[in-house]
């Protein structure tokens, strides 16, 4: 159900990463850092060209935001480096 992914969503990059960052050594810690790599990663660009309403996890399409659940989840188990998908969202942003 969509608001059960949405509300997995919230705790997941307000609550779960943020909490394990520090001890992790990541090169970000607060949620809507998260997002971005996530949702960059889950739209494979920037999301904002791919994303047209605000807030962007409510505007994502279901698989989008699917998407960018499962690799938030990947990343919380230790299964995903969260180091190269912030390098690559950063690389889209050319900053």
């Amino acid at each position: 159900m969509r608001a059960d992914l949405e509300r997995r969503w919230m705790t997941l990059t307000r609550e779960d990463l943020p909490r394990v960052a520090r001890d992790r050594d990541w090169p970000i810690h607060l949620d809507h850092c998260f997002q971005r790599v996530l949702l960059d990663q889950a739209c494979r660009g920037c999301w904002y060209d791919r994303i047209e309403g605000r807030p962007a996890y409510r505007a994502a399409p279901e698989p989008i935001l699917r998407r960018a659940v499962e690799l938030g989840e990947a990343v919380l188990a230790g299964l995903v480096d969260l180091d190269a998908l912030n390098a690559q969202s950063l690389r889209w942003r050319r900053q």
